[in-house]
């Protein structure tokens, strides 16, 4: 009887022990922001924007404790040269014309983000970047809107 308890309890173990792995891995899975909130946020960005003006709407954007951050999702705001209007993730970018920047893999995301402003009032483009909550370089896609002489993006990282 023993035995059969003993073996029983290493069960019971193994079954609690998988189920708070798999418990684990959703719930960091929601802690990652979703296309749709992407979307949604950017949306909220311009509404915000539009009915405060641009001083405060990017100071509210580049605000790290401010209503358009969320988990490993923030707003920026770029001009359609590539200077940096707002950033919810790094206020250090603001002020800075970002047209030059590279990826990891040397893809010149923000000329590429600029072209595509230019040319559609709504997209989204893939690139990697680092994620501000777990300092890792990842494959990011940002959803953008033109919103007259800029566009406002947000994005997600990619598991």
């Amino acid at each position: 009887m023993k035995t059969i308890r003993k073996e029983f309890n290493k069960l019971a173990l193994f079954a609690v022990m998988a189920a708070m792995a798999f418990s684990g891995g959703a719930a960091w899975a929601g802690d990652r922001a979703t296309a749709k909130e992407a979307e949604a946020m950017v949306k909220k960005g311009i509404a915000y924007i539009k009915a405060n003006g641009k001083d405060k709407g990017y100071a509210e954007i580049t605000n790290k404790n401010g209503q358009f951050v969320d988990r490993d999702l923030y707003l920026m705001v770029m001009r359609l040269d590539g200077t940096m209007l707002a950033h919810g993730a790094n206020a250090k970018l603001v002020g800075l014309n970002r047209i030059e920047a590279k990826d990891i893999d040397g893809k010149e995301y923000v000329r590429e983000r600029m072209e595509l402003a230019k040319s559609k009032p709504s997209f989204w483009e893939d690139y990697k970047f680092t994620n501000p909550v777990n300092k890792k370089i990842e494959a990011k896609t940002m959803y953008c809107e033109r919103l007259d002489d800029s566009v406002v993006c947000g994005g997600i990282y990619k598991p």
